[in-house]
């Protein structure tokens, strides 16, 4: 079994027929393999719930938060799609995710080390289309990809 963790994007991508990249993020969820398992984490969650209801996101497309837990229900409906529990081991890999920032101001860089973390402790493929997330994930080891 190989474990995707989407990032919040890929999950809005996948979720709104609109989105500039809702073709490709589909395209690629429909050329997994059947044993690929795509992972929501609590971040993830959040994250799609918040951007779905955001009219800065979604303009007049935006959600209810009745709407928005729908979408993500129906994910949940889907026999690939998963929500983890926080891996125990998180705390130790995002600690050692933002080792590279410690002498920086922490701003965009905790959520994308949050998100490294839990791909790393879950053993998943990060999947994004953030270049700057896919680069550090690169530099930090994890298999992340960019959806085609």
């Amino acid at each position: 079994m190989t474990l995707f963790f989407l990032d919040v994007n890929v999950w809005i991508a996948l979720s709104v027929s609109g989105h500039p990249h809702h073709g490709e993020a589909s395209y690629s969820l429909h050329r997994l393999e059947n044993d690929s398992t795509l992972v929501f984490s609590g971040f993830t969650q959040l994250g799609l719930l918040r951007l779905l209801t955001n009219t800065a996101v979604m303009s007049d497309e935006a959600l209810t938060l009745g709407e928005a837990w729908a979408v993500y229900d129906r994910w949940l409906q889907d026999p690939r799609v998963e929500s983890y529990p926080e891996p125990r081991n998180a705390g130790a890999e995002f600690r050692l995710a933002t080792e590279p920032f410690a002498a920086k101001s922490a701003t965009k860089c905790l959520g994308d080390c949050l998100l490294l973390a839990f791909a790393e402790a879950s053993r998943a493929r990060l999947v994004t289309f953030d270049k700057a997330l896919h680069n550090l994930a690169r530099k930090q080891g994890n298999r992340a990809v960019i959806p085609d």
